[in-house]
C-alpha cells in the first residue's frame, strides 16, 4: 500500500518540512504484523509555478491508495483543484488534508470541499500514523477512524448522508519521541532544508496562529546537537530552524548556539527567529564570536508605534531592541532580517512611515516590509471585526484597508515594498544609497519619492538588471541634476561589486580617459578582478583620499554577508 504525501511550495528553493516529518513518523512505527498489509510513503514536492496539469499527471501515475496534501496559505487554492480533479480521475483513492489553513474549522472545510475525505487536524505525526496503521490493516471504516485522535472525516460509506465526524484532539507529541525526519539529502540541493528544535511560542501576538498554543515544548538538546551534525558533515548551505521564537529558553539557545560555533564547518549557516529583547549580555558575546555568515537572525519588530503594539498583543521594548540590534550590527559578523507588518490597528500612513524609518535606521541587511495576513484561527481573526479591518476573502487573507489605512494607502505601501526589495534587500545598490538616501527629509520619503518615479517611468514592463540601474540614475539625476557624473560612477561600483560582467553597462562612465592606467593595474592583479577609476569627489567621500583613485574588485574574496566582491584601492604611486 502506497500512502503519497503531497507538498506544493512557493518556491523551488523551500521545501516541506511537515510532509518528511509525517513520512519519518509513520515509518518509524511501521508494523510489523501479518494483520497489516506492508506500506510505503513517498513524498511528491511540487512549487506553484508548477502548471497543475502536471502535478495531476505526476500524482496519477504515481498510482497512490491514499492521497495526502499539506495546506497552507500560499498553496490552498491548488490543492483544492487538484482534490477535485484527483477524485474524478482516481475515485477509489482516499483524498486527506492537513496543515494550518484546514485544521481551523475542519467540518466546515470539508462541507464545502467534496472531493476531500478528511483531515488530519494539528500535528500530525501520531495521527497520521495511526491513519497509516488504519489503512494497511483493512479497517479505514467508520468504526476505527473515530477512535484516532485528531481526525475530522466523512463517513467512507457509498451513501449520499457521508456524515462528518469530529474526533477528540490529537494530544500534543513529545517532540524529543519524534524521529528526526530526514534521512539522504540528495533532494535538497540549492534548496533550504527546514528544522525544529521547539513547538509553540509563549508570546500572544494576534495575528500569528502560534499564539493560540502558549506553552512551548523543547526536543532533547543531545538529540538537536546529533541531528545538527548531521547537516554540517554533509556541509548543507543552510538550515533554517522554523522554531517561533528560538531564543525564548536561554538555556537551550546557547547550547544550540555554542555547538554550531565549536562545529562550524565554515560553510553552513544557521537562521533563527528570535526576540530580541531577550538576549543578555552572554547570549551577545556568543553571538559576537561567530564566524561571518554563521548565523543568521530574524527579527520581528512589526511596528514602532506603541499604541499599536499594545492592540496586537505585543510588549516590545524598542529601546532595548534598538540597542540589542545595533550590538549585532556593529560585530559585522551576523545578517539581521527586521520585519515590519503594515494594516495593524492604530498605525495610520504616516505612522508606519515613521516605524519604517525606525527600523531603517537600524541598517539591518534586510527590511522585510509585509502586510497583516488575517488568519484563521489566530486571535486577529476575532480582532478584525472589533477594529474594522477588511480583508481579503480568498487566501492570503491580506488587509485591504482599515479605519487608518485605506486602500489608496495599502497601494502606495506595495509600491514602496517593491522599490525595497529591488534596491535595499538585494544588497546591489549600497553605495549609491548610502550617498543618496541622506538627501531626502528620510529614508521612508526616499523609498516613496522612488515609487512614484518608477510608476512613471517603467510602465508595468519587468525590469532588467541593467534597466533597474538606469531607473535609479534617472530618479537621482531628475532630483540632482548637478550631480549625474557623481551618480553613475556610484552605480558603476555597485554594478561591479555584484559580479564581473562581460558588457559595460550603458550607465557607467567613458573608461578611455584612464585606459592606460586600467591595463597597468590588470596586468599586475590576478585575474579574477574588475578595476574602475573613481574620481577625487567619490573617492574624497567614500575612502578619504584627496586625488583620483582605482579600485579593484577581487571576485575570488566575497563579503559572506552581502556576497559582494572585496573591494581595495589603488593609488598612482602605488597599492592601496
Amino acid at each position: 500500500m502506497k500512502f503519497l504525501l503531497t507538498a506544493i511550495n512557493a518556491k523551488y528553493i523551500h521545501s516541506n518540512l511537515a510532509v518528511y516529518s509525517l513520512r519519518a513518523a509513520a515509518l518509524a512505527a511501521a508494523p510489523a504484523s501479518d494483520k497489516h498489509e506492508p506500506f510505503s510513503v513517498e513524498l511528491a514536492e511540487f512549487t506553484i509555478n508548477h502548471r497543475t496539469e502536471e502535478i495531476l499527471r505526476d500524482i496519477f501515475l504515481r498510482k497512490p491508495d491514499v492521497l495526502l496534501f499539506s495546506c497552507y496559505i500560499w498553496n490552498i487554492v491548488y490543492v483544492r483543484e487538484l482534490a477535485e480533479n484527483c477524485k474524478k480521475i482516481m475515485p477509489e483513492v482516499p483524498v486527506w488534508l492537513g496543515g494550518p489553513e484546514v485544521s481551523y474549522d475542519a467540518e466546515k472545510f470539508l462541507r464545502e470541499n467534496p472531493a476531500a475525505d478528511g483531515i488530519l487536524c494539528g500535528e500530525g505525526e501520531e495521527t497520521f500514523r495511526l491513519l497509516a496503521e488504519c489503512y494497511a490493516a483493512g479497517q479505514a471504516d467508520t468504526e476505527h477512524l473515530a477512535e484516532i485522535p485528531g481526525l475530522v472525516f466523512r463517513e467512507p460509506v457509498e451513501s449520499a448522508a457521508r456524515l462528518i465526524r469530529v474526533n477528540t484532539p490529537a494530544p500534543l507529541p513529545d517532540l524529543s519521541a519524534l524521529p528526526f525526519p530526514y534521512g539522504e539529502l540528495a533532494e535538497f540541493e540549492n534548496r533550504i532544508i527546514y528544522y525544529e528544535s521547539s513547538r509553540g511560542c509563549p508570546f500572544s501576538c494576534s495575528y500569528c496562529l502560534s499564539s493560540i498554543e502558549k506553552s512551548v515544548r523543547f526536543r532533547d538538546i543531545e538529540k538537536v546537537c546529533r541531528e545538527l551534525q548531521f547537516f554540517l558533515d554533509r556541509r548543507v548551505p543552510q538550515v533554517k530552524f522554523v522554531d517561533r521564537t528560538f531564543n525564548c529558553r536561554k538555556s537551550h539557545a546557547m547550547a544550540v548556539w555554542s555547538y554550531i560555533l565549536e562545529h562550524d564547518n565554515g560553510i553552513t549557516n544557521f537562521h533563527f527567529e528570535i526576540e530580541a529583547e531577550l538576549l543578555d549580555e552572554e547570549e551577545l558575546a556568543l553571538l559576537e564570536r561567530m564566524r561571518p555568515g554563521l548565523v543568521q537572525l530574524e527579527i520581528g519588530v512589526q511596528s514602532a508605534n506603541r499604541e499599536t503594539l499594545k492592540a496586537v498583543r505585543r510588549s516590545t521594548d524598542l529601546e532595548r531592541l534598538r540597542r540589542v540590534v545595533e550590538r549585532i550590527r556593529d560585530g559585522k559578523n551576523i545578517h539581521q532580517h527586521l520585519d515590519l507588518i503594515a494594516g495593524l490597528p492604530f498605525e495610520d500612513y504616516e505612522s508606519f512611515g515613521h516605524s519604517f524609518d525606525q527600523v531603517f535606521a537600524l541598517k539591518p541587511e534586510q527590511l522585510q516590509l509585509g502586510f497583516l495576513k488575517v488568519l484563521k484561527g489566530a486571535p486577529m481573526y476575532e480582532d478584525a471585526r472589533k477594529y474594522g479591518i477588511a480583508y481579503r476573502s480568498q487566501p492570503p487573507y491580506e488587509v485591504l484597508f482599515t479605519p487608518w489605512l485605506p486602500f489608496s494607502d495599502i497601494l502606495r505601501l506595495k509600491m514602496i515594498e517593491e522599490m525595497v526589495e529591488i534596491y535595499y534587500n538585494s544588497h546591489q545598490f549600497g553605495m549609491t544609497l548610502g550617498q543618496l538616501i541622506p538627501r531626502f527629509s528620510s529614508a521612508f520619503a526616499f523609498f516613496e519619492q522612488l515609487a512614484l518615479y518608477y510608476e512613471r517611468n517603467q510602465e508595468g514592463q519587468k525590469s532588467s538588471r541593467v534597466r533597474k540601474y538606469e531607473l535609479l540614475l534617472g530618479f537621482a539625476s531628475e532630483h540632482f541634476p548637478e550631480d549625474e557624473d557623481r551618480y553613475r560612477e556610484l552605480l558603476t561600483i555597485d554594478y561591479y561589486l555584484r559580479e564581473r560582467a562581460k558588457a559595460r553597462p550603458s550607465f557607467a562612465p567613458d573608461p578611455d580617459p584612464y585606459k592606460k592606467t586600467l591595463r597597468e593595474i590588470r596586468q599586475r592583479a590576478p585575474k579574477q578582478v574588475h578595476v574602475e577609476a573613481l574620481s577625487r569627489e567619490n573617492a574624497a567621500v567614500l575612502f578619504g583620499e584627496q586625488d583620483l583613485i582605482y579600485l579593484i574588485f577581487d571576485y575570488e574574496k566575497r563579503n559572506p554577508l552581502t556576497g559582494d566582491a572585496c573591494l581595495s584601492v589603488w593609488r598612482e604611486e602605488g597599492a592601496g
